[in-house]
């Protein structure tokens, strides 16, 4: 052996590829991919990440068709609630309805007293029919929170994948479907002994509905509030009877001395009453349609006040 051979030539590097054996030929290299260009990239549009920014077109308008069939699929619920014990929710609202008029009857005897231009009895009959309906929204609203927070089944509601104002407009349609049905029930009941000229139909209608969705989202307010029915009948006890006895519901407002005069004209529930009343028996004591647009205001209030303490969580999570 010269000594060329014994010098030392070039090694070949060693192999790091994972399986590697010596003396194991190394795979050819695959043909190279190309990946996406600039003009491809430009052609695809920007990428929109889960949870920033605004959605697409398409995904907006499928959350809110899921939102509203949530929304009606709650006030079904709502409503089967009531009717579903009718006796309880419809027939007794009736009987005591037609209880405070037999009184007054009874009281007045053949005496022919009227207010405003007409019979006391068409004044008491008005005012009636929208203090059940009064209660009946509230208690609907409120009732269904409290009793899925004691039943521990609130977190079925929670957990839809419903945004706070499906939520909000479910349980409030509920408790405005339960409202106006105890008045419609309530006023047939009433109408073959009293009887009213209706001088505007859709005066009435319309106070009725917004009444109903007033209380009804006090309902929910209250609710909220509540972690028990101890509560609940705290706020039934000081807050809506005593708005109701003030509302004018059997007796003229402008008796009463002041300062309560003032704090009745200011009750919602008083513009709700008046001008039911103005609708139904052709009297009211304030101005109709001021009252329409103040127990508009005051409803919306309540709206965005009832749906931001939803969205926080209010009182809902421990």
């Amino acid at each position: 052996m010269t000594p060329a051979d014994a010098r030392p030539g070039p090694q070949e590097p060693p192999s790091h590829a994972p399986g590697a054996q010596e003396g194991q030929a190394r795979p050819a290299p695959g043909p190279s991919i190309p990946g996406p260009g600039p003009r491809d990239l430009a052609a695809a549009g920007p990428a929109h990440p889960p949870g920033l920014g605004p959605r697409p077109a398409g995904d907006e308008a499928s959350a809110r068709r899921l939102a509203w069939r949530g929304a009606m699929a709650l006030a079904g619920r709502e409503s089967r609630r009531f009717l579903k014990v009718w006796a309880q929710t419809l027939g007794a609202p009736v009987v005591t309805t037609l209880l405070f008029l037999a009184v007054f009857v009874l009281a007045l005897g053949d005496a022919k007293q009227e207010v405003g231009g007409i019979p006391y009895l068409q004044f008491l009959g008005a005012g009636l029919v929208m203090m059940a309906l009064a209660q009946n929204a509230f208690a609907n609203t409120a009732s269904s929170l409290v009793i899925m927070k004691v039943q521990g089944n609130i977190v079925d509601l929670l957990m839809a994948p419903l945004p706070a104002w499906a939520l909000l407009g479910g349980l409030v349609a509920g408790g405005v479907l339960r409202g106006l049905a105890v008045a419609a029930v309530v006023l047939a009941a009433m109408w073959p002994i009293v009887g009213f000229p209706v001088p505007a139909p859709l005066t009435a209608l319309a106070f009725a509905t917004l009444g109903a969705a007033l209380m009804a989202i006090l309902g929910v307010l209250a609710g909220l509030w509540a972690q028990k029915f101890d509560q609940l009948a705290t706020v039934t006890n000081f807050v809506v009877t005593p708005l109701a006895f003030l509302s004018g519901t059997f007796y003229a407002v402008e008796r009463l001395p002041e300062p309560f005069r003032g704090i009745a004209h200011a009750d919602p529930l008083f513009w709700m009453i008046d001008g039911f009343r103005a609708g139904l028996a052709g009297h009211a004591e304030g101005r109709t349609a001021l009252g329409l647009l103040a127990l508009a205001a005051v409803t919306a209030g309540l709206w965005w006040l009832a749906l931001a303490r939803l969205r926080q969580g209010w009182r809902l999570r421990a």
